[in-house]
Parts: structure tokens; sequence; C-alpha cells
């Protein structure tokens, strides 16, 4: 008795023996091979490649670009009939295997050999997931055994709750749907929780073969499969049969949308970023995808805005607005057209147009910076420069005026002779300091001082922005931050070395925004006024009212505001009109910015550096015989041109070559339009 007791005690503990080592062999290989896959845990950051998130500042949803699920229904609030639905399609036995179903797979095999072809396919939802989020489609032994360890180790690491969640928010399923909450709405125009049975059957459906399942594709293939998968809920008894066969004869009763947010919500805005964000991320990170960029966007002032623009524009005239930070340079609204279904032309960056009065920031401030102040006088007449001869608004005259109230008035005489007494040199490289003039160089050509240079409404928002920032500019940006597919941020804005640039010195600026607020409380921009805020701003009109400007600031935000046509005719109208757009948008918005107010006016003693004797420009011209009237750059506040008196010139000028147009191309191959077309993009 002792010897059997013995051995049986030898046999057992063999056993165990055994048996623990292989558990521990089994656990060892078991890690050895997790160690090889990926962590499941990480499959809620999950993003296809090429997709890529816009934000706004205050993170709503711009836009999603690429193959992206555009709305996951949150844990835990997915409905049980969707639930169930997808259960009794794709894996009857989901809860009771652990990733691989044997059975299922028997089952599937049986099948398909009783009716000669592929009729059921045995891979689990937990499989489905694994291949979906870590692994490649391609048919092959290596991946098919990667997917069932991929989807054990997902039954080990996640709930069970969790991998039908992540499935159901990631699956395709046809017509651009990915994920249950995508294929509700393009479908149905509905949310999840608002589908019947025969709708979520129909949804469920499509796995196997979305593209050709698609009732948007094919209506009957839609219907047989809703019908298999209605039989299918039945038998795992999740509604009763008299429901399937109702949901078997009921119509597709189809009612289809447009993807949430593939259309943008500020459309001309993400044009801006298409272009510039391959200027900080690498192809390799854009084709990879999973990217979040928080841009500079205020979504509400820019639906503002929008709304702005297209009320007020005068008569049937296009028109753009952009409103910048002064203080970082970041675009808070950017409308490039009065609507972007019919031209997607953006007018804010693309559009080269003359920028009329608005470019009298330049020489004033050029003025200001050689040692004249806004009380210097000067001595405003009907005078000639080499044969250029501006002309006032109304044909007005003032003879001695100050600085100040030459710009408060929009004297045109006045800025060419600014121009004239501190030298194109100086005006020149004011404006390349607000970066205007450095990719389309400007000339010594005297209209220069009232904006014969064709400039874009950004550019020069950009220019008042830094000088409203006491002279400090930033170049005009549309992020805040970018993001890569593990939340791992790829570039911000506050870890970046852009701290903007000195373009004039702090009293200069402060100068100059003391006299553009004359400009808005009693001269040309009046329109603009704020009851309650200071505005700094100024006026634009072009030759032949062709182009209306109002750029205005408040210290912590500048809009520029313009309306025109894209064939240069006439809108025989009045810059007025961008100025009162401006006050209308401001009115809207207004409340949300704290009251602040610009610097008072400097007391500044900056040495006088002027290309003339100082003693002379308060005098008036010496007149000579009328000439021959030519063209030149006009603007009702003002400019037409006249010859009637002249003062020689410093230096003779040569007119500028016109900047060379842009090429635009449609998207038919080989079709170039210049840069006054519709619906085209950059080439």
């Amino acid at each position: 008795m002792n010897r059997t007791r013995l051995h049986w005690a030898l046999i057992a503990g063999t056993a165990a023996a055994v048996g623990v080592g292989a558990a521990l062999g089994m656990r060892a290989l078991t890690e050895l091979v997790d160690a090889t896959l990926p962590d499941a845990r990480g499959i809620a950051s999950f993003n296809r490649p090429g997709t890529i998130t816009l934000l706004s500042t205050n993170g709503k949803v711009i836009q999603k670009l690429g193959p992206a699920t555009r709305e996951k229904v949150k844990p835990g609030a997915m409905p049980p009939t969707v639930a169930e639905a997808f259960i009794a399609a794709e894996d009857r036995r989901f809860y009771q295997h652990d990733g691989v179903d044997g059975w299922g797979i028997a089952r599937a095999i049986v099948t398909n050999v009783r009716q000669g072809a592929v009729r059921e396919g045995a891979s689990t939802i937990t499989q489905q997931l694994a291949r979906t989020v870590f692994l490649s489609q391609d048919r092959t032994i290596t991946r098919k055994l990667k997917e069932a360890a991929l989807a054990m180790k997902l039954e080990r690491q996640l709930s069970k709750q969790q991998i039908l969640e992540q499935y159901l928010n990631y699956v395709y399923l046809g017509s651009g749907a990915y994920g249950v909450a995508d294929a509700a709405w393009i479908y149905f125009s509905k949310t999840p929780e608002q589908l019947t049975v025969p709708e979520a059957a129909m949804i469920a459906g499509l796995p196997p073969a979305p593209s050709i399942y698609s009732p948007l594709v094919n209506p009957d293939l839609a219907k047989e499969q809703r019908s298999i998968v209605l039989d299918r809920m039945a038998q795992a008894g999740f509604i009763s049969t008299s429901e399937a066969e109702r949901g078997r004869t009921s119509p597709l009763g189809l009612k289809p949308a447009t993807p949430k947010y593939f259309n943008s919500s500020a459309p001309y805005f993400t044009t801006w970023i298409a272009q510039e964000l391959p200027k900080f991320l690498t192809p390799e990170q854009l084709e990879v995808g999973g990217v979040k960029v928080r841009t500079s966007l205020n979504l509400d002032w820019q639906k503002k805005a929008q709304q702005v623009i297209r009320a007020n524009a005068p008569f049937d005239t296009e028109g753009a607005m952009v409103s910048i930070d002064p203080g970082n340079g970041l675009v808070r609204v950017m409308v490039g057209g009065k609507d972007f279904s019919k031209s997607q032309f953006n007018r804010t960056i693309l559009a080269l147009r003359s920028p009329g009065s608005t470019f009298k920031l330049f020489p004033y401030a050029a003025a200001i910076d050689r040692g004249m102040k806004p009380e210097t006088k000067v001595f405003d007449a009907k005078r000639c420069w080499n044969g250029y001869c501006p002309k006032n608004f109304g044909n007005k005259y003032y003879g001695n005026i100050s600085l100040a109230d030459a710009l408060k008035n929009s004297l045109n005489t006045v800025a060419v002779q600014l121009q004239d007494i501190v030298g194109f040199d100086a005006v020149i490289e004011i404006a390349n300091n607000f970066n205007i003039g450095t990719e389309r160089p400007l000339g010594e050509y005297y209209p220069m001082a009232i904006g014969a240079y064709e400039q874009t409404i950004l550019d020069m928002t950009a220019a008042y922005a830094g000088m409203a920032n006491r002279g400090v500019f930033f170049t005009p940006s549309p992020f805040e931050e970018i993001r890569g597919p593990k939340n791992e941020l790829l570039w911000s804005r506050r870890l970046s070395d852009n701290r903007g640039k000195r373009a004039v010195d702090s009293d200069v600026a402060d100068t100059m925004n003391w006299m553009l607020q004359r400009v808005v409380t009693g001269g040309t921009g009046i329109a603009a006024k704020l009851d309650d805020r200071q505005v700094a701003g100024k006026t634009g009109t072009s030759e032949n009212t062709r182009d209306l400007w109002f750029i205005g600031s408040i210290p912590q935000l500048t809009t520029g505001v313009w309306f025109g046509y894209d064939d240069d005719r006439a809108t025989k109208s009045t810059s007025g009109e961008a100025a009162w757009a401006w006050k209308q948008f401001m009115l809207q918005i207004k409340d949300e910015i704290p009251v602040r107010n610009f610097p008072e006016k400097p007391k500044t003693k900056r040495k006088v550096r002027l290309a003339v004797d100082p003693k002379t420009i308060a005098k008036p011209p010496k007149t000579k015989p009328k000439q021959k009237k030519e063209k030149g750059n006009g603007e009702p506040d003002g400019t037409q041109p006249t010859v009637e008196t002249d003062l020689p010139a410093l230096t003779p000028v040569a007119p500028p070559p016109r900047p060379t147009p842009y090429l635009w191309r449609d998207s038919s191959p080989g079709r170039n339009v210049d840069r006054q077309g519709r619906r085209w993009t950059r080439d």
C-alpha cells in the first residue's frame, strides 16, 4: 500500500510539474509573442493614413481631411440595437470566445464546403479590429497568424465592451463612412440612437463588401444583406420573427447626407491651411496622418464676418475680410469671398489689388521716423513730380497743413510730397520692414505713395497689425499648435522662436496710431467709429473706385475689409462702405474683447534726416504752365491725377514693371487663366 501511494504521489507530482512547466512555458511564449505585437491599449488613438483634423482656436472641428472617422460614439453610449445587429451579422459567439473562435472557423468551413463557395467568414470582431488598426489587408498566412495573436492580446488588454465600441467606431461601411456614427448620418441623416432595427441591420450588413453593398451603389444588394442580418438577429433572440419579417419588407428609407466635417466650416481659411501646412510638416508626416492642427481661427467670428461681407458688399461686388491679432500675428478671421460654393478664389491671399490710400501708412511713418512730427507743416497745393500730378479728392487744397490733418483728410499731394521729402529709400525701407515689397519689389515711382503697387489684403492688414503692435511685426500665421498620431507635440507657436521683428520704433508707431485715430474720429474713416473704444484706421480707394478698403485696429485686433470686382470694374462706390462693414463686424464681437487704449501720443525728439532742406517743405511750389494730363492712380479719398503745377523731382525715375500675374489652374489639365479667374487654385 505504501509503495502504491508513493507511486501515485510520484505520478501526481510529475504531472503537476509538467503542468506548471507547460503553463510557465505558455506564459513565457505568450509574453514573447506579445512583445513583438503592438500595445492594444493605444487603439483609442488610432488614425488612418493621411487623416488631418483642423480645429478652431477653442477646439471646435473646422474640417476633417482624408479617410477619417468623422464622428465617434462615446464610450458606453452605443445603442443596443446597433451592437446586436453587428454581433448577429459578424460574430455570433462574440461574448464566448477569446479573440479567435474555433467553433466559428469550423462552422464557416462546413458552410462554404456545402455551398461550394465562400459564403461565410470566420474572422471575429476582435480579429477585424486588429486587422483594421494594426495590420494590412494582405491575404497571407503570416498576416492571419499575426491577426490571431493580436486578437488574443486585445482580449487580454481590453474589455469586450471596449473592443466592440472601438470596432463600431472604426469599421469601414462604404460611401466614405468610417464607423457607425458616420454611416447613420451618410445613409439616413440620423445619429446611431435614432436608427430603427431595419436601418441598423442594413448598416451591419455592409462590412463584408462595403463598396458593393452600399445602398447608394446597389440598393437591391443592400436589401438582400439586410434580410440576412435580420434573420440572424431573430435566430439570436435579439428580435422576434415578426419584427424580422416587417424589416425585410420595409423600404430602405434612405436620406443621404454629406459626411460631417467633410466640408469646411471656413473654406477660404482651410485652403490657406493646405498651402501652409507643408511648411511645418514633412511629406512623411502628412502621409502617415493622425495629425491634429489647432488653428488660430475663431469660428464664431468667422461666421459673423462672412455674414457681414455678404450683407454689406455694395451692388454685386466681391468682398474679403481678414482679422489678425497684432500681438502674435495669428489670423482670427479669413473671408476670401462672398460665397465659396460659387468662387473658390481666395481674395485675401491671392488677389493682388491696389491698396489706394492705405499705402500712405508707409510715407507718413517714414516721415515720422526721419524727424518730422504730426504738427509739422507742409504746403498742400496742386503740383507735379516728374510729370506725375496727383489730385486731392474734390479738388481741394489746404495750403499750410499739419501732417496729422493731411492724413486725416487723406491728401494725396501731401503723401507724394512726403515721399519726396524723405526719399524713396526711406519709404521702401519702412514698407519692407512690414513685409510689403519683399516678394514683389517696390520701385522709385511717385504713384507708389498712394498705392500704385498691388498688394494682398492679408499683407496690408498684417502691416497695420504690426503698427498697432507698437511697431513689432509678426508674419501672419494660421497655427497655434500641431500634434501627431499619439498626441505628441510636433510644433507649437508658444515654443517657436518667432518673437516678431521690430519694424519701426515704438514712438513712431505710437505717433502713427494717434494720427490714425484722428482719421476715424473726424476724417475719411468716420464710418468705422466706435463709441466705446479707440479705433486707428485708414480708408483706401484705387483709381476709378476699383478697390474699396478700410483697415482698422483696436489694440488687440486689426481687421482689413476690401470690396471690388474681380475684373477691375469701377465699383461706383466709396471706401466708406468698407469702413461701415468693418464697424458692423466689430459691433458683433467687441464685447468679447476687453476695452484697452492705445498709448498716448509721444513727445518725439528724433534727429531730422530729410532728403530736402527742411526750411522749404512748408513753402508753396513755384508754378509752371499747364502740361498735358497724364493718367495716374486715383482714389476718391482721393486721387484723380492732373497736371497744373510742377515741382522738380529729386531724381528721374522709371515707371515700375506691372507685376507678372499668377497663373491659376482649374481641375481640367492644361487650362490656365489669369489671376482674375474664379474657381481656380494657385499653380
